[in-house]
């Protein structure tokens, strides 16, 4: 492991980098700081899918009467269905009546 996680600082953890930059601000430092390059990744959290609106719309009426949000309450329902699924039939075709 580095002895010193940050040049800066000299911290030697993470934390002891949070404390240091809560008590001092990053223009005091300017001139010390160094051009970097490097990557990022970012992976979407949630993935969305396509509801109709008259259904939409009955979502987050549910979702008012209950204090949550209609996100919050469609993957609890969508949890619990997926549960029921595995819990109760084996595996077959969907239909509009049985989805």
């Amino acid at each position: 492991m580095k002895k010193n996680k940050s040049s800066i600082s000299k911290a030697r953890s993470y934390a002891e980098i949070g404390e240091f930059w809560d008590e001092h601000d990053l223009s005091d430092f300017w001139g010390k700081t160094r051009k970097v390059r490097f990557d990022v990744v970012v992976e979407p959290e949630a993935t969305y899918y396509p509801v109709e609106k008259g259904l939409s719309e009955k979502i987050q009426s549910v979702a008012r009467k209950h204090g949550v949000s209609s996100d919050t309450l469609v993957n609890l329902w969508l949890e619990q269905k997926i549960k029921e699924q595995k819990s109760s039939r084996p595996p077959g075709k969907l239909s509009a009546k049985n989805a």
